[in-house]
């Protein structure tokens, strides 16, 4: 072969090389593209922690109660169903901007123990969240419920109850329920139940038991619409009375 032809073959090599070093760049390129935008390439899903991102939501301003756990844990044993701690701070909680707690200073009833053993009822949404003795509501024995009237129906993100978080307790029959009459006849959406037996007759809940801290039990209502909050337990893991500190449903009116 005559040196111009090896040149001319060096070149055509050389130009294909060059093809083919700006074709796998341009690939590369792409694909980073497409992470930036949230999708992932192995099976075409999207990143729901990039892309879904809705600047309408932001954090709740949750201000918690310090921690005050006293003396020896309680004992969990024979506790069934009981969701693991999480060993970290609780995650901040997303809802729509303009939600606030719109039970604060709101009526609360209950028929079931009109006299509490200790305490007023009003406690309940009086803003009052520190585990400190005054500062808890305790009712009766066996299964009882408090009814919070909102005063006007709202689209409800959040229902943060504190049963007690002196020491760890564990609180039975757990149900959270919202409706838009005081009777519980019309619109009742069930956002919490951890009644795994049925024995509150409400129905055989799902949710897990869960061990009572300073954070309280934040539930997530979804949105769900309502004007009536009602709260059930059926005592704890220490004694059969039941108790709570403070109740706040965070929401937005209807429009």
């Amino acid at each position: 072969m005559s040196n111009k032809s090896i040149h001319s073959a060096v070149k055509i090599s050389l130009s294909i090389a060059l093809v083919l070093v700006l074709f796998v760049t341009s690939c590369k390129k792409t694909e980073d593209g497409n992470s930036e935008n949230g999708t992932n390439q192995t099976n075409g899903e999207k990143n729901t922690s990039i892309v879904s991102g809705n600047s309408d939501l932001v954090p709740l301003p949750l201000v918690l109660p310090k921690a005050m756990f006293v003396g020896t844990p309680q004992n969990m044993e024979g506790v069934t169903h009981l969701a693991k701690p999480l060993g970290r701070p609780r995650d901040p909680f997303l809802a729509p901007k303009g939600t606030t707690n719109v039970s604060f200073g709101k009526p609360v009833t209950c028929v079931s123990d009109p006299e509490p053993i200790i305490g007023q009822i009003s406690y309940i949404t009086d803003g009052d969240k520190e585990a400190s003795d005054g500062s808890n509501v305790e009712l009766g024995p066996f299964l009882q419920n408090i009814v919070i009237d909102l005063g006007a129906e709202y689209e409800i993100y959040a229902i943060l109850v504190w049963h007690f978080h002196k020491n760890e307790r564990v609180y039975f029959d757990v149900i959270a329920q919202l409706a838009s009459d005081g009777d519980f006849i019309d619109n009742v959406t069930t956002v919490f139940n951890n009644d795994i037996d049925n024995s509150a007759g409400m129905g055989t809940g799902t949710d897990m038991h869960y061990v009572e801290t300073n954070e309280g039990k934040l539930i997530d209502a979804k949105g769900s619409r309502g004007r009536y909050v009602r709260l059930y337990s059926n005592g704890n893991n220490n004694n059969e009375l039941n108790h709570y500190i403070e109740v706040e449903v965070w929401g937005k009116p209807v429009k």
